[in-house]
C-alpha cells in the first residue's frame, strides 16, 4: 500500500512485532531487510524501501555489496547502507564458521568446497587460499596467500608455502576463485598448478589438490587426475 506509514500497518503485521510473536521464518525478504534498516523515507515507508533495494540488486551482488552502491538509491544513506553490509558480512560470516567447524578432515575435493564456497563465491577479485594439513588430513589452518585483480592472482611458490613450513603441515590444498562465476582453469591456472607440485615434492609437502571455485561449482586438478 503507497505512502503508508508502518505506522498504520496492524500491529501483528509490523516487522518486528511479527518477528517477536511469530518468528524469523514468517517473515518475507522485504520484512527481513526492513527490521535491519529501520525507517522509510517521506516518500517510501520501510517495507517499500526495502522492496527497491532487493528489485534493484540480484541476491548475488548483495552477497558482496558495497556501502556506495546501496547509497545510490534515493532514501538510503550511508547509516542505512552500512547497517545492510554489516548484516549481510556477519550472516556470512556465521555460515563460514559454521560450515568451518562442522567440516575439519578433509576427504574430498568437495570437503574442500563446501568449507570455502559460502567464503569465495561472490568475491569480487580473485582470492588464493592455501589449506594446511596435518598427516591426518585434518585442517591445522586457513591462509590467504594473495589477493588478485579481477582477472589474476599472482602467486609464488615461496609465498604459497611459507605458512606451510612455518607450521609444519604434512600437506596443503590451494584453493582460489574466479570471480566471473565460471570454474574453468585457464591456461595461467595449469602452469601454476604445476609450479606448486613441484615446489611442494621439494619441500616435501605434498599438494593433494587445487580447486577452483565459480558460482555454482568447483574444478578440481585431483579429481580431473592432472595431479
Amino acid at each position: 500500500m503507497l505512502n503508508k506509514s508502518i505506522k498504520d500497518f496492524n500491529q501483528e503485521d509490523r516487522p518486528r512485532e511479527k518477528l517477536i510473536s511469530k518468528g524469523a521464518d514468517s517473515l518475507s525478504d522485504e520484512e527481513l531487510l526492513a527490521i535491519i534498516i529501520g525507517t522509510g523515507t517521506k516518500e517510501k515507508n520501510v517495507i517499500e524501501l526495502s522492496r527497491e533495494i532487493l528489485e534493484t540488486f540480484s541476491y548475488e551482488s548483495l552477497s558482496d555489496i558495497q556501502v556506495s552502491e546501496l547509497t545510490k538509491i534515493k532514501g538510503v544513506k550511508s547509516a542505512k547502507a552500512s547497517s545492510i553490509v554489516a548484516s549481510l558480512r556477519f550472516g556470512q560470516r556465521i555460515a563460514q564458521k559454521t560450515m568451518e567447524k562442522k567440516i575439519r578432515k578433509i576427504s574430498s575435493s568437495e570437503d574442500i568446497y563446501n568449507y570455502l564456497k559460502n567464503e569465495l563465491t561472490d568475491k569480487k577479485n580473485e582470492y588464493f587460499y592455501a589449506i594446511l594439513l596435518d598427516t591426518k588430513n585434518v585442517i591445522i589452518s586457513k591462509e590467504v596467500i594473495s589477493i588478485g585483480t579481477l582477472d589474476v592472482s599472482l602467486v609464488h611458490p615461496r609465498e604459497a608455502f611459507k605458512p606451510a613450513i612455518k607450521k609444519s603441515a604434512k600437506s596443503i590444498i590451494f584453493a582460489h576463485n574466479h570471480p566471473s562465476g565460471d570454474y574453468s582453469p585457464s591456461n595461467d591456472d595449469f602452469k601454476t598448478t604445476k609450479r606448486l607440485v613441484k615446489a611442494g615434492e621439494i619441500l616435501d609437502i605434498e599438494v593433494l589438490d587445487h580447486i577452483i571455485i565459480g558460482k555454482n561449482g568447483y574444478y578440481s586438478f585431483k579429481k580431473e587426475n592432472f595431479l
